[in-house]
């Protein structure tokens, strides 16, 4: 029987603002909060799990039958035919204990090994991302554009770099960017910056490794608009992630050889 994803990705949108909400509050007296150090450059606070765990009963409460896999509480067990709820409940975690604007909630839903949908909400810039198979790419619930660059001269091109890869995986394809005559962007959100590619404000966005609940929010809306994304889940992309290379169409292919891809067309 064919699943109804439409309540899911209702009921997503709706949850995603609720979280973010929730998130804010604990940004919005950031003092208060207990820090703890998951490894370098890797920090989580109770805004982190108290945010998952609201995520997560409500989900069970509305979609019993469906496994859950979040950042901070890691994943359920899952059978053939059951969705997966991939949720980051602050994506961003060091931008939002700076007091930085730049971090978000991102929820996704994949069936069969097929990423359905993905929704993706910064509060503090009160921007709501959201889309996916047979959803339209919207920003706002307004549909999104492109950014009209066709070359890597023509636009941005936002990075992301965590230690679990050494400086020289980064370093290779960054400076390829640069001797090409593309600029970076980094402000530390990978699912929000992915947003950005779908929403056009970036021509693309590359980083030799980042985890499925990072990025699959995003990857669902940059799919929805009609742009260019490496195959993430292929092989174990959900539970050990892996390189993501995403981009307009003109732009994909040089994006993809810079990180040691073939050249797709």
């Amino acid at each position: 029987m064919k699943m109804d994803l439409k309540p899911r990705f209702d009921f997503a949108l709706t949850l995603v603002q609720e979280a973010g909400a929730l998130a804010l509050g604990y940004f919005n007296d950031l003092e208060s909060l207990t820090v703890q150090s998951k490894g370098l450059q890797d920090m989580a606070s109770e805004a982190d799990l108290n945010t998952e765990l609201r995520i997560k009963a409500r989900l069970a409460e509305a979609f019993p039958e469906d496994a859950f896999f979040g950042e901070e509480t890691g994943a359920m067990a899952i059978v053939p035919g059951q969705g997966v709820w991939v949720v980051d409940p602050i994506d961003g975690t060091q931008p939002f204990l700076s007091g930085l604007s730049s971090w978000c909630v991102s929820i996704a839903f994949v069936l069969d090994g097929v990423l359905q949908f993905g929704t993706v909400f910064a509060p503090v810039r009160g921007e709501l991302f959201a889309g996916g198979r047979g959803f339209p790419a919207t920003l706002n619930g307004k549909p999104v554009k492109r950014h009209p660059g066709r070359s890597l001269r023509e636009g941005l091109v936002a990075t992301g770099y965590s230690p679990r890869v050494s400086g020289a995986q980064f370093l290779g394809p960054f400076t390829g960017l640069l001797e090409q005559g593309g600029m970076f962007f980094r402000d530390g959100s990978g699912a929000l910056n992915l947003a950005y590619v779908a929403a056009g404000r970036f021509l693309g966005y590359m980083e030799p490794h980042i985890n499925s609940w990072d990025c699959l929010g995003a990857i669902a809306v940059i799919e929805a608009a009609g742009l260019r994304v490496n195959d993430f889940l292929v092989g174990e992309g959900l539970h050990k992630g892996g390189p993501i290379v995403a981009g307009v169409p003109e732009v994909f292919p040089e994006l993809m050889r810079l990180n040691g891809f073939q050249a797709e067309r």
